[in-house]
């Protein structure tokens, strides 16, 4: 089976969509899948290059912040993109824009079925443009990439219950299938043996609005443990620089005793530091799935997780004890101090933990995968 990959950014680093489709694509290849891809040219000129390379679209305005998401959008090329399309059996969509509307309508013309996942919600997109309260704005943005691309789907991926039952209430076409974009199993294995003097909590994931680490920074005010508290913080992005002065400003006024360490790491520096933490926590109150919260547990790390409508990361904690109201740093501090004043209940929660992710595991998504790629040939109900 040909499956078109159309993707704008395939290559970014620290962007869970690109990351996701990389591994998908990868492990779709194991399976004994043609995979090909469709997509803006690889930065790196000593890396993997896309089967059908798109050169990359410039936006005078817009380009520090699109380039601050750690994104890019592809330049559309028809002769390409139908070449592409002409060479596939399935075409699989990545992100809802430009080029993967024009790959859409040409296999239209040519009968053959497109598939989408859904990696992400329209206050992803616009909350970087302060916008991501506005409900009935991302109502109007949804609906529109439901008209536009997903409506015209055989079949919608969707990483999670929460993600369906939101298309579902907007009454989107197409079959929906929750299939986890699932947990890669090529890691060294690396149990939880966290640091304790002082502790150290781990919050992984793009500096910007939507992950939302000004609430754990706020929530250090309101901590008991503040003082004996090392905040790590995994990731780049857009807010890297106001992210970084509310941390310094913390330590400098001695609410903490530590620093706020900041960096950019592998999947395998990932995997220590989530050795070493004492807690996860995740803050953001939208997200779609939420892999870096999923690859963290795999250690055994006890997360603290946002609650919120639009967050699916809320589920994978074990119970309450690991959950917070979404923007609250009163209620995330309160349960950060919990789990410090409970060292043995969050010793017994690490193998409950660690075991939970198996469910999760990509080998069992790539094999659901491709099962919606034949049900989409078939053009079965």
């Amino acid at each position: 089976m040909k499956i078109l990959f159309v993707c704008n950014d395939f290559y970014a680093l620290g962007n869970g969509l690109s990351s996701s489709a990389r591994t998908t694509a990868r492990y779709l290849r194991q399976a004994g899948m043609d995979v090909r891809l469709l997509a803006a040219g690889n930065p790196d000129p000593e890396g993997p290059q896309p089967e059908f390379r798109l050169e990359k679209l410039h936006f005078p305005l817009l380009q520090p912040i699109i380039e601050a998401q750690t994104f890019c959008f592809a330049k559309s090329d028809r002769k390409v993109i139908r070449t592409a399309v002409e060479w596939a059996d399935v075409i699989h969509i990545e992100d809802p824009f430009v080029i993967n509307k024009q790959a859409m309508d040409i296999a239209a013309g040519m009968g053959k079925p497109t598939v989408a996942t859904f990696h992400m919600h329209p206050e992803n997109i616009i909350s970087s443009l302060g916008l991501g309260w506005s409900r009935s704005l991302n109502a109007l943005l949804l609906k529109s990439f439901q008209k536009i691309i997903y409506d015209k789907c055989t079949d919608i991926q969707c990483p999670t219950e929460s993600a369906a039952q939101r298309l579902r209430s907007f009454h989107f076409k197409a079959r929906l299938h929750v299939i986890s974009n699932g947990m890669t199993t090529d890691f060294e294995s690396c149990e939880n043996n966290p640091e304790t003097d002082p502790y150290m909590i781990l919050c992984i994931g793009r500096l910007s609005v939507e992950k939302d680490q000004y609430t754990l920074l706020r929530a250090m005010r309101y901590s008991r443990h503040a003082r004996n508290i090392r905040l790590c913080f995994a990731g780049s992005g857009p807010k890297a620089k106001s992210i970084k002065k509310m941390a310094h400003r913390l330590y400098s006024e001695g609410v903490l005793a530590y620093e706020p360490s900041f960096g950019f790491y592998s999947q395998h520096e990932l995997n220590t530091l989530s050795g070493k933490a004492y807690l996860y926590i995740h803050c953001a109150p939208v997200e779609v799935e939420g892999l870096s919260c999923l690859e963290a547990l795999r250690t055994g790390v006890v997360p603290v997780i946002a609650e919120s409508r639009l967050s699916a990361t809320s589920q994978f904690a074990l119970d309450s004890r690991s959950l917070f109201a979404a923007r609250d740093p009163k209620s995330l501090a309160e349960r950060i101090d919990w789990w410090i004043e409970h060292p043995a209940e969050r010793q017994e929660m690490v193998p409950r933990y660690a075991a939970s992710v198996s469910r999760y595991d990509i080998r069992d998504s790539i094999q659901e995968l491709i099962e919606m790629y034949r049900l989409a040939l078939t053009g079965n109900k």
